[in-house]
C-alpha cells in the first residue's frame, strides 16, 4: 500500500482557506480516501449520526503528481483528525505520503499521513497520526455508504440566496429543534417549524429546478403555502421530511467555502434532505 503526491498551491488555498474549515465543523474525525482518480473527505459518512458529507476533488484539483497503489484496487481509506490537517497544509507546495513511523515510547509502528516542505537549506516534516488504513471489507461499505449517498433526490431546486435562508434558520433555532422542509415539483421550497404556542413558516418560489418538475394546479395560486405544501404532497407532487435545525444550520456553514449554487433536494427512499453544493471555479 503506497501513497505519495504534491499538493499544489492551489490545492494548498482550497484545502486551508475554503474546504477544511467547513468540514472542521461537520464532525472532528472524517475518513479521507482516495483512489485513482478521485479524493473524498467524508465526515460522519459511517457513523450515522450527524451530517453526512461528501466533499469530492478530482486528483487535479489537488495535486500536480499523484501516485496511489494497493491491493483494493488501488484505494486507499483512513480516518483522519481534520483538525491536525489544517496547520499542515500551511505552505505553497508540499509533498504529501503515507507512511509507518516508531513514535516516541512505542514498539510498534503506526501510520501517519506525512507533509514535507523542502526549502534551500532545511525540510519542514509534520506527522500527523491517522487511523489503520481500512481493510477491504471495510473499504466496500465505505463506497457502498458513499455510492448511496450521491444517489440524486428526482427533484432538486436552487436556493439563490443563502443568506436569506440562514438568516431564517438562525430564527427557528428560537423556536424549537426539528423543522419540516417541503420541496414541491412546482419550483418551491417550503420550511415550517412549530410548537404549541407558535408555527413559523418560510417559502422560496419559483425556483430553478433540476429533474422532475410540474405545473401546479390553477385553483392552488390563492391558497396559503402551507395547504398548497400539503395538496401537493398528497398528489405526489412533492416531498417532505423533518430534520433537526441544529444539522440544517450546521449544512449552511458550507458557504463559507465559496459555493457558486446550492440545490436542495429531498430522496424519499431513505427520508434524508440531501444539499449539493457546486463549485464552477474550484481555484478562485
Amino acid at each position: 500500500m503506497k501513497f505519495k503526491a504534491f499538493l499544489t498551491e492551489n490545492g494548498v488555498n482550497l484545502l486551508e482557506k475554503r474546504f477544511l474549515p467547513v468540514l472542521d465543523k461537520m464532525g472532528k474525525v472524517c475518513h479521507l480516501f482516495l483512489t485513482r482518480e478521485k479524493a473524498y473527505f467524508l465526515p460522519n459518512l459511517l457513523s450515522g449520526e450527524g451530517i453526512q458529507c461528501v466533499a469530492q476533488f478530482h486528483k487535479e484539483t489537488l495535486f500536480g503528481d499523484y501516485r496511489i497503489s494497493s491491493q483494493i484496487e488501488d484505494c486507499i481509506a483512513f480516518a483522519i483528525d481534520i483538525s491536525l490537517l489544517q496547520p499542515g497544509s500551511a505552505a505553497n507546495c508540499l509533498q504529501i505520503k503515507l507512511v509507518k513511523k516508531l513514535p516516541p515510547n512505542c514498539t510498534q509502528a503506526m501510520p501517519f499521513l506525512t507533509f514535507e516542505t523542502k526549502g534551500y537549506k532545511s525540510a519542514v516534516i509534520q506527522d500527523v497520526p491517522i487511523s489503520k488504513p481500512l481493510s477491504r471489507a471495510q473499504v466496500l461499505e465505505l463506497q457502498t455508504a458513499l455510492d448511496m449517498a450521491q444517489d440524486l433526490p428526482p427533484t432538486l431546486v436552487q436556493v439563490p440566496d443563502l443568506n436569506q435562508l440562514q438568516n431564517f434558520v438562525d430564527w427557528m433555532k428560537h423556536v424549537g429543534d426539528l423543522v419540516n422542509v417541503s420541496i414541491c415539483k412546482y419550483r418551491d421550497l417550503h420550511l415550517q417549524i412549530s410548537t404549541t404556542l407558535i408555527t413559523l413558516g418560510a417559502e422560496f418560489r419559483k425556483l430553478l429546478v433540476i429533474g422532475e418538475k410540474a405545473v401546479a394546479p390553477s385553483e392552488d395560486r390563492n391558497l396559503s403555502a402551507q395547504t398548497r405544501s400539503e395538496r401537493a404532497i398528497s398528489r405526489g407532487d412533492a416531498q417532505s421530511v423533518q430534520v433537526s435545525v441544529k444539522h440544517f444550520s450546521k449544512s449552511l456553514q458550507c458557504h463559507l467555502a465559496k459555493l457558486d449554487c446550492a440545490f436542495y433536494g429531498i430522496a424519499p427512499q431513505v427520508a434524508c434532505l440531501t444539499v449539493i453544493f457546486q463549485f464552477f471555479i474550484p481555484g478562485k
